[in-house]
């Protein structure tokens, strides 16, 4: 058992009452969890604040409790620690807890709108190859070298984070890669993380529900930077308008990559098609099994990661070529009746307008492009004409279906899709509030060398309707209404 005041090592204090020289066994912000000799941090959350269930904590047994406020009952033989922000205090106890995990491998956090699971897992996936014990932290899965674990967030709490990082110390890992969102920048989950470089994607519309204007997404982004040690790197995409706002405080050492720019990092895309993308990187040639402009990017960034992280060029290029698609990233297959099926975790604007894009790119023009699209329920609307804009006008017949409903009806939804679709494209557009039923209609659309698109949810495996969660495979849906229509 650790000490408290060796937990508390590193945080910002204002006043204590009692000891802090006491053994504690746990650390926990869900007071449901506490047991005897517990800490609790009172967070303060989205949906309910945790000093309201300080009590409750004390009653089940917890020595002490860190707080933004002192409560007005005091429980004697319980210590209490009063922080500016618990959030904070959470992160930094978290990973003083599990003796700082992060110090002990090289830690690399990809943040952006787009492109950080495909970048955290295809580096995950290289220097596995190169013969490394890798771990990884990212919105479909935790890999701790072999082992996995299933995620539940983009960014787990700190607490979960520490803990995998304390075990990847365990199994010897050397590298991790992890998705940095900007919802756990905002609420703190990195703080008392070390890493050794960080790369940014892209900044687009998304999580204004959240942020509420696009100046903070931004800002909560550009503070991961702000915060970066001296001897690490910034990686960051300069043919992003934002990129170089990204880094223009960083202490790191700054590197920039672009397909149109100039930078320490340049590609230039050579054929793009079903099969995959030929690339120029650094005067070298290169074949990949991605597809599209954004995975142009992707593999840049994953590149110049790797190279500066220790890598041969070559040997890095050598390795590139033997990625794999990630799970729900624009993943693909050809049925029977030579009928491609692509699956796309897009559900903002932007990265449903690059994924559509890339179809139109690698189209002959006679094939039909039918894209099956949602919005998330109680998430940002603006994003949702949008949407509805873009998928009417990039493709040749778009359905217009649920994505996560959650709380909100899903006709609703699709109504406020349907306000973005311009007139001339009214006859291309059609609703189906079943997704099941949308994909069937899609596929009974399409016809030897079509195309259908199937955006929002790519690797999720689950609706949620009503605060229920539904087994949905979008992949396995397709897969399997292809198979039964003989197509």
């Amino acid at each position: 058992m650790k000490a408290l005041k060796d937990i508390l090592y590193k945080v910002h204090i204002n006043s204590v009452t009692g000891s802090t020289n006491i053994p504690v066994n746990e650390l926990h912000f869900d007071s449901r969890k506490v047991s005897p000799d517990d800490v609790f941090v009172a967070v303060r959350g989205y949906v309910s604040d945790g000093h309201e269930y300080i009590e409750k904590a004390a009653e089940s047994g917890a020595v002490a409790i860190i707080c933004e406020s002192m409560p007005d009952q005091i429980i004697n033989g319980v210590t209490y620690v009063e922080v500016d922000d618990t959030h904070e205090a959470l992160a930094i106890m978290a990973s003083n807890f599990y003796d700082n995990p992060s110090k002990n491998l090289k830690l690399v956090g990809v943040t952006g709108t787009n492109g950080k699971t495909t970048i955290t897992t295809l580096l995950y996936q290289l220097f596995k190859k190169a013969g490394y014990k890798v771990g990884l932290l990212s919105t479909v899965k935790i890999m701790a070298d072999e082992e996995e674990y299933k995620a539940t967030h983009t960014t787990p709490d700190s607490l979960t984070i520490n803990k995998y990082l304390s075990l990847m110390n365990e199994t010897g890992v050397e590298f991790c890669f992890m998705e940095v969102s900007s919802h756990g920048i905002h609420q703190k989950r990195t703080e008392g993380l070390e890493f050794v470089g960080g790369i940014f994607t892209n900044l687009t519309h998304d999580h204004l529900d959240y942020h509420k204007t696009f100046k903070e997404y931004l800002d909560v982004k550009k503070s991961y930077f702000d915060k970066l040690p001296k001897n690490a790197f910034a990686l960051t995409n300069i043919d992003d308008k934002n990129g170089l706002v990204m880094i223009q405080n960083t202490k790191a050492k700054k590197y920039t990559y672009a397909l149109k720019s100039y930078a320490d990092y340049k590609a230039q895309i050579l054929e793009n098609q079903i099969g995959g993308l030929y690339l120029k990187i650094d005067d070298n040639e290169v074949w990949t099994r991605l597809i599209g402009t954004f995975n142009a990017y992707n593999l840049l960034a994953i590149y110049a990661a790797a190279n500066l992280l220790g890598l041969e060029k070559l040997e890095v290029l050598r390795l590139l070529s033997e990625l794999e698609s990630v799970s729900g990233r624009f993943q693909y297959f050809v049925s029977e009746g030579k009928i491609t099926a692509i699956v796309d975790y897009s559900h903002t604007p932007d990265a449903l307008k690059n994924a559509m894009e890339t179809v139109n790119s690698i189209r002959t023009g006679n094939e039909e492009f039918i894209a099956v699209v949602g919005c998330g329920g109680d998430r940002d609307k603006g994003k949702r004409p949008v949407m509805g804009n873009i998928a009417s006008t990039l493709s040749t017949k778009a359905i217009f279906t649920s994505d996560n409903p959650r709380t909100e009806d899903p006709q609703v939804i699709i109504d406020e899709m349907e306000k973005g679709v311009e007139p001339q494209n009214f006859k291309k557009t059609l609703s189906i509030v079943d997704r099941k039923q949308a994909i069937k209609a899609a596929c009974q659309m399409a016809n030897a060398n079509d195309i259908i698109l199937i955006a929002g949810k790519g690797h999720e495996t689950y609706q949620e309707i009503n605060g229920k969660r539904i087994d949905f495979d979008d992949m396995k849906t397709v897969k399997e209404l292809l198979k039964e229509l003989n197509k």
